[in-house]
Order: C-alpha cells, then structure tokens, then sequence
C-alpha cells in the first residue's frame, strides 16, 4: 500500500515525497492514531537514513527493530491493534509495560529516534552554515542524550563523525524535487505525531523511562 506508492514515486520528487503522502493516513477520520499507517511513515524514513551511511547505521537498525516489534503485534489481530495506543493499554493493564521488549518500549523509543530525525532535518534548513556533524550532534544533545547511559552517547558521538557532507546529502534525497520545502513540510506536520505520542505515553507514566 503506501510502501508500494514509495516504489512507484523512487525517482519522483524528493526523498520524502512517499512519507509526506503517508502522512495524510496516519489519523482515522474521527482523529485517532491508526498503527499501521503510521508505521509505514516511520518506515519511509528509513530510505532517507540510509543516504546518511555509516553514521545512521545505529539508529536505523533501532527503529527498524522497534517498527518490526510493533508490526508484528498489529499483525497478530489487526482489528484488535488497529489504534496505536491499544497495545500500549493493554501492557499497560497487564503492567508489562516496562519491560524491554514490550511494544510500549518499542513505541517510546521509535518516537524518540523520530525526533532526534525531526530536530536533525530543522538544523538543517535552519541553519544553513552548520556542518552536517554539528547538526547531529545539536540534534542529538536535544532529544536522545538524556535517555542514554554514556556508552550509547559515546557510540553516537562516535558516529556522528562520519556524517556525509550536508551538500551531498541534500543533493541525494531532493532527486528533482525542492529538498528545503519537503524537509520544512515533514517536519511540521510529523511533529505533532509524535508530540500526541509523548502526550499519551506520559498519561500512563511511560514517556521518562531510560535506556536499560
């Protein structure tokens, strides 16, 4: 469905055009977060991270795992899991709702990892002089920082050196389309996604957890 729309539109527009068409979906009609089409928009992300090779290989492979750990639960009764928070409710009900492997978890911190992506790409249109490290590293210190111990803040720190020139980067995912205005549009309308995610996590005392 929306991940065969990102095959279909590869060479048209930039690398975002597939999730900002995603986004249109994620909510029902009466304003409720939908598990599956929100996962398709953490999924056609990914492709964008990949432009940034080594230096975003840790945080693609967690949210990859997170959006797989999730999918597999909608998977298991998409009726019953059609709605986002119902599987976070119902660990939360069986108070299994802080453990490692739970979807809550695997929620928390997809949406952590999505706003360490949304504050990367502001930097970027944002601050035009910066360097693709320095907006990393910016971005990084305001979102996912906290929740790390120092070995996972020492590993990313580590990686962020190898962050590709903002030039090149921004060259690769525009394809022929206007990178700064599709950047801009996703940013502004995936923020308050992720915001209602945090709103709803920090309801039921989830949304301060750390990195085990």
């Amino acid at each position: 469905m929306l991940l065969n729309y990102a095959v279909k539109t590869e060479m048209e527009g930039t690398v975002f055009r597939p999730a900002l068409e995603g986004m249109q979906h994620v909510k029902s009609e009466d304003g409720i977060m939908l598990t599956k089409p929100f996962l398709d928009v953490c999924n056609l992300i990914l492709p964008v991270i990949e432009k940034f090779g080594a230096a975003m290989a840790i945080v693609k492979s967690d949210i990859g795992g997170n959006i797989t750990r999730l999918e597999n639960k909608y998977l298991s009764n998409p009726t019953k899991y059609i709605h986002l928070y119902t599987m976070v409710q119902e660990e939360v009900d069986a108070k299994t709702a802080k453990g490692s492997s739970s979807c809550t978890n695997g929620l928390l911190w997809l949406t952590r990892a999505m706003d360490f992506l949304v504050e990367l790409f502001r930097n970027l249109i944002h601050h035009q002089d910066w360097s693709m490290s320095l907006a990393c590293s910016d971005a990084y210190a305001k979102t996912l920082k906290k929740w790390h111990g120092w070995l996972a803040s020492s590993s990313f720190s580590l990686a962020m050196k190898l962050a590709p020139d903002r030039k090149k980067f921004l060259d690769v995912v525009a394809g022929d389309g206007d990178a700064n205005s599709d950047i801009e549009k996703f940013c502004n309308t995936f923020s308050p996604f992720l915001e209602e995610n945090h709103k709803f996590l920090a309801s039921v005392g989830l949304d301060d957890l750390k990195a085990s």
